[in-house]
């Protein structure tokens, strides 16, 4: 048997039970050595559960797993890192305050008479980097690093441990597009150099890229394995969800009506003039009308998050105006931005959105406290009601609003967030990445709401990274570029054609935009 067609690591039958639940059924895999192998699935399909089998975090019920055709049993994490198996996960597990180098090789620190040589991990440290064509200054504190480099470094700390798997958790979720690039080239030298990769994505253009081999779950079942180039695209999605693929075709992966509401009449409800908060919001304006999609366009950087965090109140704008519903509002107060009628989804809802230990009763409820009580007494009548209500609207898996948030699944969470937010009663809603890192079923299921809410006369700022998602979801689209806005498209404008050559145009151009205000129209300052 070749190298590249021996099996490297195997799940043979796995089962894994939880209270009341099923998550693994008899489910196998095959790694050969030397390949790139999907593993995909809805939310809640059996993915995470299979990785953690695998990587010691959980004891299998049944079954067994083989490493280079060995039986092996892990107890902990540290002892499948020990055999060869590293897991790079979609929120970077590192330390914030630790330099680069201490991070790669935290727990394996060379010594020098007792003392940590930083001189050799430094060393070592860049050679790990460098191998692999990844540029930065290793003495750096992690934090001061944008989130796609600390990304890029908890892939050569995988590395360094000499691996011979590596899983890649939605490796992609923090990378722009030049760094999802790099991150490719990293995984095609490790595949010339042996190791295997367990690739865990929900982006198709990323399997189709660069993955061989495909495993597919569905409610903790195996339902498909075999080359991925064999299987079409709408397949892999059918296969995914349970349809037919005739169904998929006429639904498409995406929830988003035609865009294209008709508010041109309308008084914008949400007015932002010359926003600046230095160095990553350089005077931004736009408008949002009632039922109207705006999206934020750009590159990772560009200053879209910023800001809608200005907007919001969480970041305080060092000048600029911000109107909602005619009325000018206070900078730097989330409660003033609450008030008004503004709600933020925020980008990364495992930090700054659930609160994990709560149950998802007390998370959808926890901005809307005062609004449920009366004398300053929380009616949990009416806490009960307004919540049995959202979880239908929004179709929340749960098994009761009891249930701790941080046992479903990532498209659940990010739904219990929306509740939270319409447990406001928003005006407005500033949505980043809301379908960051969950499956096509899920994110098809937030689309179709956020097109719904858009009806209902919201309006909405929309920021995604996925260039089909913005295009599709989005009226308009105001393009950003270093803080600065450098275009806006509209009508037959929203095209991919029309956000690339925005995103590519150099700053002094005689590039035109659309302002703010519509039928105006100004030169792009030098960013």
């Amino acid at each position: 048997m070749s190298e590249t067609n021996r099996p490297v690591l195997e799940a043979i039958d796995i089962t894994k039970s939880f209270p009341g639940v099923v998550a693994l059924s008899d489910v196998s895999l095959t790694v050969h050595r030397g390949t790139v192998h999907a593993l995909v699935g809805e939310n809640g399909a059996g993915k995470s559960t299979l990785i953690k089998v695998l990587t010691g975090v959980h004891s299998a019920d049944s079954g067994d797993v083989r490493l280079n055709g060995e039986p092996v049993d892990f107890t902990r994490p540290s002892e499948a890192q020990h055999a060869g198996i590293s897991t790079v996960y979609q929120e970077v597990n590192l330390v914030p305050l630790m330099s680069v180098a201490r991070n790669i090789f935290l727990g394996r620190e060379p010594t020098r008479r007792g003392l940590i040589d930083f001189a050799q991990m430094n060393e070592k440290a860049e050679h790990v980097l460098t191998t692999y064509g990844i540029d930065v200054d290793v003495r750096r504190p992690l934090r001061s690093l944008g989130m796609g480099v600390q990304q890029m470094v908890a892939v050569a700390r995988a590395i360094s441990l000499k691996a011979s798997v590596v899983v890649m958790d939605e490796p992609t979720s923090s990378l722009e597009p030049r760094e999802v690039e790099k991150l490719f080239d990293v995984i095609r030298r490790l595949k010339a150099d042996g190791v295997s990769v367990i690739y865990v994505s929900h982006r198709m253009e990323e399997l189709y890229t660069i993955c061989e081999q495909v495993t597919v779950l569905r409610d903790g079942r195996r339902v498909h394995t075999g080359p991925l180039l064999e299987l079409p695209r709408l397949e892999l999605v059918a296969t995914m969800l349970g349809r037919e693929v005739a169904e998929v075709r006429s639904h498409g992966t995406t929830g988003y009506a035609d865009a294209g509401h008709d508010v041109t009449a309308e008084t914008p409800v949400l007015v932002v003039r010359n926003l600046t908060r230095r160095p990553a919001v350089a005077g931004v304006s736009f408008d949002v009308r009632p039922g109207e999609v705006l999206g934020l366009g750009g590159l990772l950087g560009a200053g879209r998050s910023e800001t809608v965090k200005a907007v919001s109140g969480v970041d305080r704008a060092e000048s600029g105006d911000v109107r909602v519903a005619g009325r000018h509002l206070r900078s730097g107060s989330t409660g003033a931005a609450i008030s008004a009628g503004i709600a933020l989804l925020p980008e990364d809802r495992k930090t700054e959105g659930i609160i994990p230990e709560l149950s998802v009763r007390e998370n959808i409820v926890l901005a809307a406290m005062p609004r449920l009580s009366r004398a300053g007494l929380v009616s949990e009548g009416r806490q009960r009601r307004v919540v049995d209500t959202l979880m239908k609207r929004l179709r929340i898996k749960a098994s009761s609003p009891e249930q701790k948030v941080r046992e479903l699944s990532g498209g659940n969470q990010q739904k219990v967030l929306l509740a939270r937010l319409l447990c406001l009663s928003p005006k407005v809603l500033l949505l980043d990445e809301p379908t960051r890192g969950i499956d096509v079923g899920a994110k098809a299921e937030v689309q179709a709401l956020v097109e719904e809410l858009a009806q209902d006369g919201i309006g909405v700022v929309l920021i995604s990274s996925e260039v089909e998602e913005l295009l599709e979801g989005s009226d308009r689209v105001v393009v950003l570029k270093d803080g600065v806005v450098v275009d806006e498209l509209r009508g037959e404008g929203v095209s991919g054609d029309a956000l690339m050559a925005a995103l590519a145009a150099e700053p002094g151009t005689d590039r035109v935009r659309t302002s703010a205000t519509p039928g105006d129209r100004q030169e792009v300052a030098s960013s």
